[in-house]
């Protein structure tokens, strides 16, 4: 059971903002259990705090921005994605301007301060946006994005900006437990010719050539490179890459570029409030999709707990009237959760007293496998027949059975639920995807089909 965290003492990161060239400092301060992510403005009478969630996004031009009325907090992206690398839920994150520092543009200087700070577990458990259906972003301009239900956190992302020195990138985050290493040090990227456009219109005040790596798009002279040097106040000299990089700057990794990309839609889903289960997967990606997509998964997320809110919960006597089975061959003991014909939550109390366990490995007691399949079955037969008049009187038979998985096994003194969804309805045949839990860990899964008998 995975519990909540915050930072486990006070630590400060200072530095100068890339869109307004001030300098601010960032603190990070302990918070309490389901407080969530929250940045207070502290050069504002009030210090007022503004949540780090979807719903109060005010801007996505280069970079993530919450706000409150006047109260703003731009560039926030990197470090919401060293909260979610490191699983910190709650944080107060104090800052006297209205950005964060863009450090070495990457996430790398945030992860270290909170590990410097320490982190601390919590009582309270963690929850999760647990993705239970496919959900889809397209726009005109050629982004697409995509998240598919899956066990635990996991991006699948491509880049390609026609580009001959960057070329298509890829890249996987396979969990969060190497982040810190193969993702936080990746730097934000630009174009040589796009932060000349935009410095030149009063834009990227803070903007360095040491806080980005910069891609040289454009043949460069000396009076140029003597131009960029005044520009961006560089301390040094300016030189052409031969590398395809601007000074030579070596990446940090081959698709380095790609690696941020990653980063920056870690960060901005964090926006979200809980950590994600479910497969991201995206091409061509952006602040502005990400917002997008992240509003979409919640949007997906409020209906579906809108229906659970208005779900039915049912007694052992309840069961009783709708499965005909009987001891030992009932095998569900309760109803947490039901949506009538489309979703139900039901358990089982595993113990020594099952008949199976005098026969099944006696001397190392398991449920068999096939007795966890019968037992979401009879809960799709509970889901199919409950609050149906037409059906009253009548039998689900159970008919197939495919794709089955048994992942962990099931001793005396566990819960087994049952998760079971309503994927397919033809006439008198239903077919549910069902997944059996013990303590949160998936144990068993199957495809089921059943048809309405007399």
């Amino acid at each position: 059971m995975v519990k909540q965290k915050t930072v486990d003492g006070i630590g400060s990161l200072s530095g100068v903002g890339l869109h307004t060239g001030v300098r601010s400092t960032v603190t990070l301060s302990p918070a309490p259990e389901n407080y969530g992510i929250r940045f207070a403005r502290t050069d504002i009478e009030g210090s007022p705090e503004i949540p780090a969630d979807i719903d109060y996004i005010v801007g996505a031009a280069r970079g993530t921005a919450i706000g409150i009325g006047d109260a703003i907090v731009h560039t926030i992206e990197h470090l919401l994605a060293a909260f979610a690398g490191l699983g910190i839920s709650n944080c107060l994150v104090q800052v006297d301007a209205e950005e964060l520092p863009l450090m070495d543009g990457s996430a790398q200087p945030f992860f270290e301060l909170i590990r410097s700070i320490g982190i601390r577990e919590q009582a309270a458990e963690q929850e999760y946006i647990v993705i239970d259906e496919p959900t889809w972003l397209y726009n005109k301009d050629n982004i697409a994005m995509s998240v598919f239900p899956a066990e635990q956190f996991h991006v699948t992302l491509m880049v390609d900006y026609k580009n001959p020195i960057i070329g298509a990138q890829h890249t996987t985050i396979f969990n969060m437990e190497n982040f810190d290493t193969e993702f936080a040090p990746a730097r934000t990227f630009c174009f040589l010719s796009e932060i000349e456009m935009l410095r030149n219109r009063g834009l990227i005040k803070g903007g360095t050539l040491d806080s980005a790596v910069v891609i040289q798009d454009r043949e460069l002279s000396d009076e140029d490179l003597i131009n960029i040097e005044k520009n961006f106040e560089h301390q040094g000299k300016v030189t052409r890459g031969t590398n395809g990089y601007l000074n030579n700057t070596q990446p940090r990794f081959t698709n380095e570029l790609c690696r941020h990309k990653a980063l920056d839609l870690v960060g901005d889903l964090y926006l979200l409030g809980k950590p994600i289960k479910g497969h991201i997967i995206g091409a061509r990606t952006g602040h502005a999709a990400n917002h997008e997509l992240a509003k979409k998964i919640r949007e997906h997320f409020n209906k579906r707990e809108s229906k659970m809110s208005d779900s039915m919960k049912l007694t052992y006597e309840d069961i009783l009237r709708i499965l005909p089975h009987r001891p030992p061959f009932l095998l569900v003991d309760g109803v947490e959760e039901i949506v009538p014909g489309e979703r139900i939550v039901a358990y089982k109390n595993v113990t020594f007293n099952d008949d199976f366990f005098r026969g099944h490995f006696p001397g190392n007691p398991i449920m068999p496998g096939v007795l966890q399949v019968e037992a979401m079955a009879q809960a799709s037969g509970i889901m199919a027949l409950v609050g149906n008049p037409d059906l009253q009187g009548k039998t689900m038979l159970f008919m197939g059975v495919n794709e089955v998985k048994w992942r962990k096994p099931v001793r005396p003194g566990d819960k087994l639920v049952m998760e079971v969804t309503l994927k397919k309805q033809r006439r008198n045949m239903i077919i549910c995807e069902g997944k059996c839990f013990v303590n949160g860990q998936l144990v068993c899964e199957a495809e089921l089909t059943s048809m309405v008998g007399v």
